[in-house]
């Protein structure tokens, strides 16, 4: 079901194109207007990029990634040291990838830039590991969180059972899935509504921790490098707790195509959120250790509603429904971002045709959008949530080092490209040893989950030459994936659409 990638006709260098019906032009027609293309718009702008960037970082990171930073460093002081770095280093990652957003505007994000780099078989492995592991799992991971915050308000005086956890989430996920299905503005809208919604939550932790500060709460912060010793080898898990809690600095630039502007707009977006979002988890992490003890953290399931328990009394039921309002925002924002990246792959070759269309009347990736459905409830049900989260941390940092270093590559080998925006080298350099040196540590430090990772991640491999370089397929199986491609075409009321060509871009 994966075809070659789109190759530009010699006498003209453009895309062979079908209409808005699908038809593929015959020699003698004309070229419909720009105007009648069916492609995505451009209708992200500064305000919507922003919305995009923060409202995917914040979402149940900063609620539940607090237990495992603390967790493995051992100490309060440490906790706050690896949060700080972790906020400097995502924000190294954020500088470079606003760089090569600028200079490569396709749509994608780490795909694109390792196809551009490193070629197709790196690129295909990416987009495999994203479809068959990374996404599913980080969709679980945040939804979870999602079902059982909203959850909490109707739960205060007994556990939450697991199964109306599962249940609510699984109801989360199909609306995210619809909505980014039905329309762009309006999935656009709505983030920026939950964006504004987790500051609000955010900024209300702030205040309360403030206030604890004026009274003099400050016995938690006594001796902070004291206390339980943590290896230095269990470092690299709290680094991916905190990582993980700042993934999604990388998400604008899986959209770059529907970018106003984007040579200003991506790295003005991707600047602006990320010191917004460092600044904010700083300070959310003191504000928790005003009220929480570094046991009673640990101990805690949802440690923001214990933090409001303790300051706000009944008045902290609201804060779980903020929570979860701020996890759903994260959801719509990684499906929307992560749909991009399969039509880019997609319409490059590396995925089945149908994923690279778009509805015909609302100009949704709509294929693309519900592709992950199956494999995320799948998960959703056999996954356990701290599992999957250091179950997916592999894969990911690893092509995000790899997609950085490729910025390295790309200064020594096009030095003449065109760059709006240019970072210190240093700034990349630094990024990808340090992605590429937890990947090494965690490889020793957690090999069974990380090990699993690593399997899976080979398994692109044979996937790429079977799908991809064998081209002497049966007929029955070409027919079969042709029928199929038609079917789903008809059902889901999609059509192919134009390849974007740099002139345009």
């Amino acid at each position: 079901m994966v075809r070659k990638p789109v190759m530009p006709s010699i006498s003209n260098g453009g895309y062979l194109q079908g209409d808005d019906r699908g038809h593929l032009p015959s020699s003698g027609t004309k070229q419909a207007p720009e105007q009648d293309k069916m492609v995505l718009k451009k209708k992200i702008t500064l305000l919507r990029g922003i919305s995009i960037i923060i409202g995917t970082i914040i979402g149940a990171g900063i609620f539940i990634s607090p237990k495992g930073v603390l967790q493995n460093t051992g100490t309060v002081g440490m906790s706050l040291i690896v949060w700080t770095v972790c906020g400097l280093v995502s924000l190294f990652g954020a500088l470079s990838y606003a760089e090569l957003g600028t200079c490569i505007k396709k749509s994608g994000g780490h795909y694109t830039y390792i196809l551009e780099v490193f070629g197709p078989l790196p690129a295909f492995v990416r987009v495999w590991v994203e479809l068959i592991i990374i996404r599913p799992a980080a969709t679980a991971v945040i939804s979870l969180a999602f079902g059982r915050y909203i959850l909490e308000p109707f739960f205060i005086q007994c556990e939450i059972p697991e199964l109306a956890i599962k249940l609510i989430t699984a109801v989360g996920i199909t609306s995210v899935m619809v909505l980014n299905s039905v329309s762009v503005n309006w999935s656009s809208r709505i983030q920026i509504v939950l964006t504004l919604s987790k500051l609000i939550a955010i900024l209300i932790i702030i205040i309360l921790g403030v206030m604890q500060l004026i009274k003099g709460q400050t016995q938690n912060f006594q001796d902070a490098f004291s206390g339980n010793d943590a290896s230095i080898m269990r470092l690299p898990l709290a680094f991916y707790y905190g990582m993980y809690a700042y993934a999604g600095w990388f998400y604008l630039n899986f959209v770059t195509e529907e970018v106003e502007n984007p040579e200003r707009n991506v790295p003005l977006a991707i600047c602006i959120s990320m010191v917004i979002v460092t600044v904010a988890y700083v300070l959310t992490n003191v504000a928790y250790f005003t009220t929480i003890s570094a046991e009673d953290l640990l101990l805690s399931k949802a440690v923001a509603v214990t933090f409001a328990e303790r300051l706000l009394g009944k008045f902290s039921v609201a804060v779980p429904v903020f929570v979860a309002l701020s996890c759903f925002g994260s959801m719509n924002g990684g499906v929307f971002a992560v749909s991009r990246l399969f039509y880019v792959a997609s319409r490059e070759g590396h995925l089945p045709e149908i994923l690279s269309m778009i509805h015909v009347r609302k100009y949704t990736p709509l294929p693309a959008v519900i592709v992950l459905y199956p494999l995320t409830m799948i998960m959703l049900f056999s996954g356990d949530l701290y599992g999957l989260l250091n179950f997916l941390s592999f894969a990911r940092w690893l092509f995000i080092g790899l997609a950085v270093a490729g910025l390295i590559y790309l200064r020594y080998k096009r030095p003449d490209m065109h760059r709006p925006f240019k970072v210190p080298l240093f700034i990349p350099a630094l990024f990808s040893f340090t992605c590429f040196f937890m990947v090494a540590l965690s490889l020793y430090s957690d090999p069974f989950s990380t090990g699993i990772g690593f399997g899976i991640t080979l398994t692109g491999i044979p996937a790429y030459y079977f799908f991809i370089v064998w081209d002497k397929k049966p007929k029955w199986f070409q027919r079969i994936s042709d029928r199929i491609t038609r079917t789903l075409q008809i059902l889901l009321e999609v059509v192919p659409t134009e390849v974007p060509t740099e002139d345009k871009l």
